[in-house]
């Protein structure tokens, strides 16, 4: 499992704006090239964003799918980009002196990523997620006053 941790000068409350808002995901998550639909009860259980990996010509549609919702806590997806496989993200939220201490875990679940060692496919998706926390640490930062 992959672990990535930030500290991101914004309130819980702002990075949970940005973690809530699926038409926002193609803007900071590394690999999201659109969002084509987010379902109406997005971020509750069960309900999804429908969104392409990849670039163009060579794009998989697929879906990101919530598993578990804490509001201003917790955030687990179960993300899909087949035929590659599915992995689980988890953001986990904490307030530090007003500001966002953000930890994300990344592990691949099924599918033939699955079968990639963890000491090689880790290092990979840690710069990878490293990249991503600050595109999201960037977006919730801009909503400050």
């Amino acid at each position: 499992m992959s672990e990535n941790e930030r500290l991101i000068h914004a309130s819980v409350e702002d990075v949970f704006a940005v973690l809530t808002d699926g038409w926002s995901y193609a803007s900071w998550v590394v690999g999201a090239s659109r969002i084509r639909d987010v379902e109406a009860n997005w971020p509750q259980p069960g309900f999804s964003i429908h969104h392409s990996v990849g670039s163009w010509p060579l794009l998989i549609d697929d879906t990101t799918t919530v598993e578990a919702y804490e509001p201003l806590r917790l955030l687990r997806l179960r993300v899909r980009a087949w035929p590659t496989g599915e992995g689980i993200v988890e953001f986990e939220a904490t307030d530090t002196y007003g500001e966002c201490h953000l930890v994300m875990r990344e592990r691949t679940a099924k599918g033939p990523a699955a079968l990639i060692p963890d000491q090689v496919i880790d290092p990979v998706l840690h710069l990878r997620n490293a990249e991503t926390l600050q595109r999201l640490a960037l977006l919730a930062e801009g909503r400050k006053p």
